[in-house]
Parts: structure tokens; sequence; C-alpha cells
């Protein structure tokens, strides 16, 4: 088979990296695996767990007859992606720290270390696709609907995509687990990781707490501004929050409905909760978002409909770009969003490819 050129792929310990691993040496290419460790502070298996990770991409890669190497991001991703994850916190928005750590850790560090290694590309087992149209590199959704990644690299740039594979993108995760599983690989049946590695299993609101102060504050009815309860602070709750606002036992005129946070008031400290899930003031037909990343290399035209999601595994919602600049867009959707939340990005895409997008003020 003819010899495409050395591709190192970020090996997790999952059986998606391991498959991406395998159908590159399956399509000739000479294939490295790269373990990275992005966080230590209290790593440990009741946590984050990356011995155990460790332990099963060693094994992964064992099977697949390839070399692993290690290298340590910890240092990085303490500076580049958690600093900013306890900012947003602190200044009352909820952010996603997987974007950032896409786009500054597994496609920016890592790259940098793959090149130095003699890497033509680097390969990971996102579910995405990535293409070359007319001179320019295309991020596609991944054809399997609900595993659909796209969402969180749309921070990428074109030199990133450019040298980005995702070889798993075309598949359904089914098909996956049966590649794995035809090889002989050990983690076929591995279940799926979930949530941010550096809180693990654990309560997010003690992890929370260890680095940021509790600022006790008022819980107040949106609509009557009657005060209903204390906070412990307003970095615990994020828009359309359900549970945690310790207001249950509260009735109001919608007797019996469940309470939802629906805002707050950074410089007071204030909670503001409302009744029913839908309840108006959970909705929003418009967003302003800043940090603009566009991965197509340009900004999309303005009045045209596209699709734009505002938290993973939404479902596409028609949208208008009403403006955009290069500090900063507005969006119009066509039905009113729920829980439109600050902090979260706004993804927008033209069918099947991921134009870009920017985090919603």
């Amino acid at each position: 088979m003819r010899e495409c050129g050395r591709v190192v792929v970020g090996i997790s310990g999952g059986v998606d990296s391991a498959v991406a691993a395998l159908l590159l040496k399956r399509q000739g290419w000479q294939v490295t695996g790269l373990f990275m460790k992005n966080w230590e502070d209290d790593d440990d298996d009741e946590y984050c767990a990356s011995r155990e990770d460790l332990v099963a991409a060693a094994a992964a890669c064992d099977v697949l007859g390839i070399e692993l190497d290690t290298v340590n991001f910890s240092a990085a991703y303490r500076e580049r992606v958690f600093a900013e994850f306890l900012r947003e916190y602190q200044a009352g928005r909820t952010p996603n720290p997987d974007v950032l750590c896409n786009s500054e850790i597994k496609f920016a560090a890592f790259l940098d270390h793959a090149m130095k290694l003699g890497a033509d590309r680097i390969a990971t087992g996102h579910y995405a696709q990535v293409r070359e149209f007319d001179g320019v590199w295309q991020l596609l959704k991944g054809d399997d609907g609900v595993k659909d990644q796209s969402y969180f690299l749309y921070r990428l740039d074109q030199g990133q995509l450019a040298k980005s594979m995702f070889p798993i993108g075309h598949l359904m995760k089914r098909e996956v687990r049966a590649l794995a599983r035809e090889a002989g690989l050990p983690n076929a049946e591995r279940r799926d990781s979930t949530g941010i590695c550096f809180i693990g299993e654990r309560r997010f609101r003690d992890f929370l707490g260890r680095y940021l102060p509790d600022r006790p504050g008022e819980i107040r009815e949106l609509d009557t501004d009657k005060v209903l309860g204390e906070h412990e602070g307003l970095m615990y709750h994020t828009l359309g929050q359900r549970k945690g606002a310790h207001v249950g036992g509260v009735r109001g005129a919608a007797t019996g409905s469940a309470w939802y946070v629906a805002g707050k008031d950074v410089e007071r400290n204030i909670l503001y909760v409302v009744q029913g899930h839908e309840h108006p003031a959970l909705f929003r037909d418009r967003l302003s978002a800043s940090r603009l990343s566009w991965v197509s290399g340009r900004a999309p035209h303005t009045h045209w409909v596209y699709a734009a999601k505002t938290r993973y595994r939404q479902e596409d919602a028609p949208c208008e770009i009403e403006a955009v600049g290069a500090e900063r867009c507005e969006l119009a959707f066509a039905r009113p969003q729920w829980a439109v939340t600050p902090g979260q990005s706004v993804v927008v895409y033209e069918s099947k490819v991921c134009l870009g997008g920017g985090t919603i003020d």
C-alpha cells in the first residue's frame, strides 16, 4: 500500500481515537499515537483518571502496532484554558472550555508538537469532517448527527484545518464500535467520557468553590422583584437552570411550576428566576456575539439565511446575520430560542458546512 506520509493521532484511551488510528494505518499512513495530559492539579482515579486513560491508550496502540508517545500540556492548559474558564465564571458568564481546549491545546499546542516530531498531519477522533473546496478548507458536520462535534471546533483557523484529519467523521458511533471489535481493540466497549476532565465525577459546585470564593446574594422573582431566597454565588447558576436555585418551596402565579434561572445582575449580585419552562423571559429571538472566529476564513454574508446553534446538541435554528464586523456580529432567529446563555458559543452553519461563530454576549 502506498505510504501517505506521517500522521500523529491524539489517542485519548477511548474507542473513537483508537479507530481513527486504525483507519489511517489501513490507508497507508505512518501512524504515531500521542497521549496528552492536560490536567494534574488533583488528577487521581476518583476524578480525571488520566492514568486509567493512558493504560487504555497504550493497550489499544499495542494491538494496532503503533508507537505511543506522551506529552504534558498541563501548564499550557492551565494558562490558556483554565484561567479563562475561571475569569468567565467570575464575570457571571457560563464558558465552554471544550471550545477553548480545541483551539488552544488540541489544534495548537498538539499541532506544534506534532510538526516538531516531523508529522505531515494530525488526526483526532472527533465526529467532524474536513475537505478542500475551491482552495478553502471547510469544516463539515459529522455524519452521525447525535455525535457531531463540529460545534466545538469552530475556532480552528485555515492553517489548523489544513493540517487536521477526522477519520471517523463519516461513520456512525455503532460503526466505530463495530470496527473496534473486528480489530480486537481492547477499548471497543469502553464507556465514552463525559463532562470536563478537570471536574470529573465530583459536584461542579464543590470544584468551582475551590478556586472562586462564594459571594452570597439575593434570589428575586423577575416579574415581581420579590425576594425568594439567597444564592451562594452567581457562578453556580446558568440561564435555564432548573435545579439548585433553592426556591423549590416557593409558589407564585404559575402554581406548581418549576423555577428557572432567567437572568443575573452581576453588579448587584442578584439572581433572577421565573416559573415555568415556557416563560417569555427564557426566550430570545436575537443575540450579539463577540470574540468572533470564522473557520471558513471569512465572515458570512449579512441578510442571508443560515442556521445556528447556541449550545451543543441543539437542533439547527434558522437565522439571519443582521450585522457582522471585526469584533462583533448581530444575529436574529426565525423563532425565539430558549435559554440563550452569555459565555456559551453561537456557531453558524450553511447546510453541513460550519462557518464559525463567537461568544454570546
